[in-house]
Formats: structure tokens, sequence, C-alpha cells
């Protein structure tokens, strides 16, 4: 079996590594760390929670190690690697990873997203950082203001690109990458590979070694996946019998609007239960207070939107219920990729109204399982049809089509109703 120090990582980060308490690579690590020390372009994919992140961070410090270590430094240096991430949650955890494997390399780090001053991040680009990690949004606002400059940049990565492509920013980064030079090693890693993220790495990147761990379309092994029917009118009860049966340590839910996450969140209140909401609606400060709370297990359950999904990088969530099946089946393996990780064992429950069935047979379909919807053992549920549990909205009231009465040939001209014609010049 391999060590971190036999894939010839440098002694500071062998120091961090043994602090951290960390003892051996996982298999991306494994594969994926020696290449990327060699300088060369990687593209990596795994499933959530195997070590991605590790990765490529490690690789990165060292390679950038040799230049930070010098006594006589100026007190500027340009940005020499920067990491690209799609959520302000996971940039802010990539963010503590260097850090934290960073400790002895003397490398400065900074994240940069949105939602939070520009100030302290423009102090700490004066200042001078090696290392940057940032969402496009707020990175390109600090690029069109000539606040952060990106012409030394000789390490690249987009961590989590089809996210970044779902969410809509493939042009942010085209133009962030067309503003680095040529010669720099781009490392890009995704949980999943569709064409889009194929095509992307064929035009950034320089003959780029693949390396894939698992199954391209499933989740963990260590995922215990159950699909249970219920009516739409159902889902917050049977939420809450599963917190009374089963030993929940913590549980992480994950809800299709924000809307209903707090909805979610303030039913789970009512019966005492340790709960916060994490959605886009909410401020940075309040996001950052909510993942940390649930970290430490001040807070028992999670309710998020998906927009948060690729930033929650806690170990120990013994549960991942989707509230709301979800549509995509790439979104449904992110959702329960936050359980069972690091080889420990979770469950993943996923709540199936009537008229969410087509999504569990494209779910299927991707991941090649035969998924089978259960009633949950001791829940008193209510049949329901596809028509019951879609939400429709109240129709409107419907109004006269055509010329308004008031102008119709016959119409009500001279009558009492005319009193209540719309103002202005009685003709």
């Amino acid at each position: 079996m391999k060590t971190f120090k036999a894939l010839g990582l440098s002694e500071p980060l062998i120091r961090s590594i043994v602090k951290s308490g960390y003892t051996t690579p996982t298999p991306i690590q494994s594969a994926a760390i020696p290449p990327a020390l060699n300088g060369d372009d990687l593209t990596g994919r795994a499933q959530t929670g195997t070590g991605k992140t590790a990765a490529f961070v490690l690789p990165m410090l060292d390679r950038l190690l040799p230049a930070s270590n010098t006594n006589n430094r100026k007190k500027w240096r340009p940005v020499r690697a920067l990491v690209v991430t799609p959520t302000r949650e996971l940039a802010l955890q990539v963010a503590e990873s260097v850090r934290t494997y960073g400790q002895f390399t003397g490398l400065c780090s900074t994240a940069v997203v949105g939602g939070v001053g520009y100030g302290p991040q423009i102090n700490a680009f004066r200042k001078g950082i090696d290392i940057v990690i940032a969402t496009p949004g707020r990175l390109l606002d600090h690029m069109s203001n000539g606040k952060l400059d990106l012409s030394k940049v000789e390490i690249l990565v987009l961590d989590e690109a089809d996210r970044m492509f779902d969410m809509g920013f493939e042009k942010d980064v085209r133009k962030i990458v067309a503003a680095m030079p040529r010669e720099r090693q781009t490392l890009l890693f995704s949980a999943t590979m569709p064409p889009a993220i194929q095509k992307l790495a064929a035009s950034i990147q320089h003959k780029p070694e693949l390396i894939e761990i698992g199954e391209r379309t499933n989740p963990a092994k260590t995922v215990t996946q159950r699909f249970y029917r219920v009516a739409a009118t159902q889902k917050n009860d049977l939420l809450l019998h599963v917190l009374e049966n089963e030993d929940v340590k913590s549980m992480l839910v994950f809800s299709r609007t924000r809307h209903r996450a707090n909805r979610i969140s303030q039913r789970l209140k009512k019966k005492g239960i340790t709960t916060v909401p994490i959605h886009s609606d909410r401020t940075q400060g309040q996001r950052q207070r909510a993942l940390a709370d649930f970290k430490s297990g001040k807070v028992q359950v999670l309710v998020a939107t998906d927009i948060a999904a690729r930033g929650i990088d806690v170990d120990g969530i013994s549960h991942v219920i989707n509230f709301d099946t979800p549509p995509q089946a790439e979104d449904y393996i992110h959702r329960i990729g936050r359980t069972g990780r690091a080889e420990n064992s979770g469950k993943a429950l996923t709540f199936v109204s009537p008229d969410e069935v087509a999504y569990v047979r494209t779910i299927s379909k991707v991941t090649g399982n035969r998924i089978s919807r259960d009633l949950y053992p001791g829940f008193d549920h209510v049949e329901e049809t596809v028509a019951e549990s879609a939400e429709v909205a109240p129709a409107r009231k419907k109004h006269h089509s055509g010329r308004p009465p008031w102008k119709k040939k016959g119409g009500y001209k001279g009558t009492k109703k005319w009193k209540g014609r719309p103002r202005g010049r009685r003709k």
C-alpha cells in the first residue's frame, strides 16, 4: 500500500498531512498526485467523498514550494495558482484545505467569493498572494476592475467543473482561462464527465492524463440507497418519522426550492429539532454560520438546496434525505455523495411522490441500478394520484375577451353599469 511519502511529496507537506491525521492516500490521490507533481495536465473523475480536493491541493502546493522558501522574497508577488469552484461554500472549504496542508510551506492564499466586502480581498491582492481560490462571478469582478492580474498563473484548477456548467458559468470560465498564459498546468476535477466537460477539457488542456476512479455514474458503495413512495402532502410527516425511528447523528435534507427549505426547517423547529436552512437567499455570514454549526454538532439537520450541495464537505453525515426527488441523475449522485464519505457508511433516502416517478426512472437509467419504490415501515401512508400531488397554481379569473363591454355595439352605455366604466372622456 502506498504512502504519501512514496508519492513524492516534499517534507513540509508530509508534516502537515501527518498533523492532520491522515496516513494512507485514497485511490484518486494515489493516481493523480504523481502526474500532477510532474507538471502534466490532468482530468480526474471520482465520486464525491473520495479525496479529490487533496488530490489537487497537495501537488499544487508542492510545485509552488521551491520559490516560496527563498529568504529574500518580495513583499508583493503575483498570483501563481488559481482554483475556481462553482459555489462559495466549496471555495471556502478548498481554501481551508490549502491552509491546512500548506501550514509549513510559507505560501499565502485567500478565498475570493461573493456575499462579502471587496476591501479585504483587494488588500490581500496588494500584499501579494500565491494562491487564489475563487468563484467565477467575484473573480471576474476583480479582473474587470483591474484589481487582479492572472498573467503569471502557473497552475489552474477547475473543481466540480460539471456543476459550473450546470450553473451557467461556461462563458465565465472561458473568460478566466483567456486571461492566463498558455504555458500553464491545468487540472480539471469533477464527479461526472458529461460531453460539455470533455469538450472544455479538450480546449484548455494539453494532452491531459485521464484518471477515473470507480464507476462513472454511481455513488460510493458505502452509501445505502432507499426510495420510498409517499404522498406529496405527507413528506413532512415522513421526515419526522425517519428522525424518530432511525439513529440519526446528522442529517442533510435537500429541497428543490429555497422557500420550501425554509418551510421544512420551520416545521422541524416546531417539533424541537435543531435545524437551519442554507440556500442562495441567505447572506454569506449566515451560510457560514449554518455550516459551522452543522459541522460542530450544534445543529442536527441542515436543509439545503442544490446550490449548496457541492460545498458541503462534512464528515460523519449519517443520513441524506431527498425531500424532493431531483429531476437530474447527476444532482442525485452529488446529493447522496454527501454521506458515506472517507470509507464511512451512510444512508440516502429519497421521498418519491406520484408526480416524481419519472425522475426515478431517469436516475435508474443513468446509474444502471434497478430501483424499487417501497413503503417506509411503520408509517401510515395515504394513497395519492398524480393529479392530487401536482402543485397547480390557482386558476386566474377569466376576463372578457375582445373589446370592453362599454365599447361593444349594444353595450351598457347609459345603464347603471355605465357608472363603473373606466375614467376618461365619455364619447
